[in-house]
């Protein structure tokens, strides 16, 4: 609960930095957060090496490979209350090749994109139906996309630095005009 204020909280303020003309603020709040963590979380996906998806820090914890898997689930899950449409259906499974289920993770980003380039702050106190058939609005929809968003880089994160490796936003970033700068530009 704490969390969802504190999003909420950070949701309200930064929406009210936006441009006064702006009418969906709140959404557009959270459209900039998937642009941005879509990008840390896709970075994580692909910097864990092919061979350690199956990796459980511990028995009783998810894989790495269920985590991506997961992603795509509730993007869409969520994405698809936002819409008010069936969510999009994939066959996937955690045990999937792990380009198999980075596409399907980059898919459900383009697909939550879509439905919040269409959704209208007035829309969100529709009522919908989410996990285990608790009742709530969109509201409540589009604050879980981004609680999710920065709970499941979290996890990533912990399990890459589990692993000896740096997540993608510890990273140190390459200054404009360095050597690594223009090897990173060669390769986009």
């Amino acid at each position: 609960m704490k969390t969802c204020l504190c999003v909420l909280f950070l949701a309200a303020v930064a929406a009210a930095q936006q441009s006064a003309s702006s009418s969906n603020p709140v959404t557009e709040v959270v459209r900039n957060q998937l642009q941005q963590r879509s990008k840390l979380l896709t970075a994580a996906a692909e910097q864990m090496p092919a061979d350690q998806y199956g990796y459980k820090p511990t028995p009783q914890q998810e894989s790495f490979g269920h985590v991506v898997m997961h992603i795509a689930q509730s993007n869409n899950f969520l994405c698809g209350k936002l819409a008010g449409q069936p969510a999009p259906e994939f066959k996937l499974n955690d045990s999937d090749p792990k380009d198999k289920l980075i596409a399907e993770m980059k898919n459900s980003f383009s697909y939550c994109q879509g439905v919040l380039d269409k959704l209208q702050d007035a829309q969100l106190g529709e009522p919908v139906t989410l996990f285990g058939g608790r009742q709530s609005t969109k509201a409540g929809a589009l604050i879980g996309l981004s609680d999710d968003l920065y709970d499941h880089y979290a996890g990533m994160a912990m399990y890459l630095r589990l692993k000896g490796m740096l997540p993608p936003s510890a990273q140190p970033r390459r200054a404009e005009g360095s050597p690594a700068a223009k090897d990173a530009s060669k390769k986009e």
